[in-house]
């Protein structure tokens, strides 16, 4: 099954965690795609059968800049996505409160848009509870995984 990761970041930890989580779908027998300059065309080239989001949360809770093209495009050109399965792992602040990975809920409502079917609820990563982001992220990545084979 092929997997395109996509990634927004502000200081890098999302784009760790991201390229951790293509390490653990390559080692479970998945062919995971992750590019952090990723274009439209290059995930639509790709042809995924899963997509994985990996993102954080700027602002008042809103997308990271690095992230902002790929998002518009994808609302804009509405890609043939609907019925693909796909998770979502939202890194925030929890002491931002009520914006607290609105990143991750800004791509939950795309996926919806989309047809998109999340497979395991978001795993939010609370960048005040945690210093080890892509370990903390394996459990819910187990959980992804077995739920794109079942």
């Amino acid at each position: 099954m092929r997997v395109a990761i996509l990634s927004g970041t502000v200081y890098g930890t999302a784009e760790d965690v991201a390229r951790h989580a293509a390490s653990r779908l390559q080692a479970a027998g998945f062919e995971a795609w992750h590019d952090p300059r990723a274009q439209l065309a290059q995930v639509v080239e790709f042809s995924p059968q899963a997509l994985l989001v990996v993102t954080a949360t700027t602002g008042m809770g809103e997308l990271p800049d690095n992230f902002i093209p790929l998002y518009s495009a994808i609302r804009d050109e509405f890609p043939a996505w609907a019925g693909l399965p796909g998770g979502i792992i939202a890194l925030g602040d929890a002491s931002y409160g009520a914006t607290f990975c609105g990143g991750g809920e800004l791509v939950r409502e795309l996926f919806a848009e989309l047809g998109v079917n999340e497979v395991v609820d978001m795993l939010r990563l609370d960048a005040s509870e945690t210093v080890t982001p892509e370990s903390d992220a394996e459990p819910w990545l187990d959980s992804f995984v077995a739920a794109l084979r079942s």
